[in-house]
This record gives C-alpha cells, sequence and structure tokens, in this order.
C-alpha cells in the first residue's frame, strides 16, 4: 500500500516556504497561556471553521457569545458550541485515534445522529460544492475507507513518535489535515475536524501555545484559495497527485504570520 502521509514532496515545500516559523512561533512563546487568551482563540477558529461549513453566524458575534456570555437562538450557536467542546476535549487530552473519535463524536453532537459519530461511514462519499450543487469530489470508496483510514492513523502514530524539526511538523500537520479530507472517513464533520486534527498535532509537537495559531481564520478568509488548493491534488480519490497540493500545504505557515 502507497505512503500517505510522506516526505516526497518536503524539500519543494522547504523551498517555496517564505515563512521564517522560527520567529513566527517565537512570537507564541511570547503570549501568555491563560483561560481567557484561549477561549477568545478559539472561538475566532470555531466560528472560522463553522462559517466554512455553512453556519451563518458572524465570527465576531460567537466571539461575543463565548467571552461575554450573549445569547443567540440555538440554531446559531449549538453547532459551534459542539466544535467547541471538542477543542476543549483536544486540549485536555493527549492526541490519538480513540480521542479523536471522541472529538469527532463531541464535535458532531447536533450533526448526526448517535450511532454515526466517531464512527468510520459504511457507504460511498460525493462532497458537493455548497453553492453549485455539483459534485467537487470523491472520497475513498466504501471498499477502501477503512483501509486507507487505518494506514492513515499508523503512519500518523510513526510522527508523533518521531523527533521532527518545526517545519517538519508544520508540513505534516498540513498534510494530515490535505490527505484526512482526501480521505473524507465520516459521514459529516470531516472538514471541521481535519482543521482540528491538524491545530491538535501541531500542539502535541510544538506546544500548547499553538492552540493559538489563526489557521482556521486564514482558511475562511481566503475560502476560494482553500478549496481550489484541495481541488489540485484532484476529483477522485483513486487518481491523486500529493505533488500538486504544495499551495495547499503552504497555507498553513502562512496563516502563522497573520497572529497578532
Amino acid at each position: 500500500m502507497q505512503r500517505l502521509l510522506t516526505d516526497t514532496n518536503y524539500l519543494t515545500w522547504l523551498s517555496l516556504l517564505d515563512v521564517r516559523l522560527s520567529d513566527e512561533l517565537e512570537k507564541l512563546k511570547a503570549k501568555e497561556w491563560t483561560a481567557e487568551n484561549f477561549r477568545f482563540a478559539t472561538a475566532v477558529s470555531v466560528m472560522s471553521s463553522s462559517r466554512i461549513e455553512g453556519e451563518t453566524l458572524e465570527v465576531d458575534s460567537y466571539v461575543k457569545h463565548k467571552m461575554l456570555d450573549i445569547e443567540y437562538l440555538p440554531n446559531l450557536t449549538e453547532k459551534p458550541d459542539d466544535l467547541y467542546a471538542a477543542y476543549e476535549f483536544a486540549r485536555d487530552n493527549q492526541l490519538s485515534k480513540e480521542a479523536f473519535h471522541t472529538a469527532h463524536a463531541i464535535s458532531t453532537l447536533h450533526l448526526l445522529p448517535e450511532a454515526h459519530r466517531g464512527q468510520v461511514r459504511k457507504g460511498n462519499m460525493l462532497i458537493m460544492d455548497q453553492q453549485s450543487q455539483r459534485v467537487q469530489y470523491e472520497a475513498a470508496s466504501a471498499g477502501q475507507v477503512a483501509g486507507e483510514y487505518e494506514t492513515f492513523w499508523k503512519e500518523l502514530n510513526e510522527l508523533l513518535q518521531a523527533e521532527l524539526v518545526v517545519e517538519e511538523v508544520v508540513y505534516y500537520a498540513a498534510l494530515i489535515h490535505l490527505v484526512f479530507v482526501k480521505i473524507h472517513p465520516f459521514n459529516d464533520g470531516n472538514g471541521r475536524t481535519a482543521r482540528l486534527l491538524e491545530k491538535w498535532f501541531l500542539a502535541t509537537k510544538l506546544g500548547e501555545k499553538t492552540w493559538y495559531v489563526p489557521s482556521e481564520l486564514y482558511y475562511y478568509n481566503n475560502l476560494k484559495a482553500y478549496y481550489s488548493n484541495l481541488a489540485l491534488v484532484g476529483l477522485f480519490y483513486d487518481a491523486l497527485f500529493y505533488e500538486k497540493g504544495i499551495p495547499f500545504l503552504l497555507m498553513l505557515p502562512k496563516s502563522l504570520a497573520i497572529q497578532k
């Protein structure tokens, strides 16, 4: 079976990297780790990620909801609040397949029936463009998904045990995001949990303050590029070209450069 989380494109990615990651991480380290700072950063991340998935509440309104206890209609906050709880769970737990499935179950409380939360899908999966309603991507087939997902986690566990330099951590975090989305292992909630998984890996490898990285906000603010770069890799799981995914892999380091 072909390796999924490969370093094949790492040197090319590194040659195109225009962000001094060490400098940006030093800025992160200078920030105070407090409950309030985490709450603010996570509210921005969660609502940005939720907006990508079509939720309608504005990011600043959700920040007021979490920071100032401003109430909104439940249908506007239920799913973002579930995702927020998943980020809190991830912050407090070691990254593993079991923990990640728990996080998915938490994040989809108001999205999926209980039997589908944290469970690998059994059927085929087509991803539709929300605006045009055209097929955007055909994920791993029902016959492939379980095996591909097991391979993904086997390789992810190897990365969790490996000694990696900062650049390698950021490269693999973005690649984990990309490969996970292409497998699309769950019936729903794949995009929001892919972005959570990316952040969880960063925090595991580089420390808790990387929960402050505004990656989800960067993806939301550059949504057209986010989807276009995902599409560059291919429209069908059996015909993916990850060497074309470098523009997508360069988005995460750019998100570190927008932090305040």
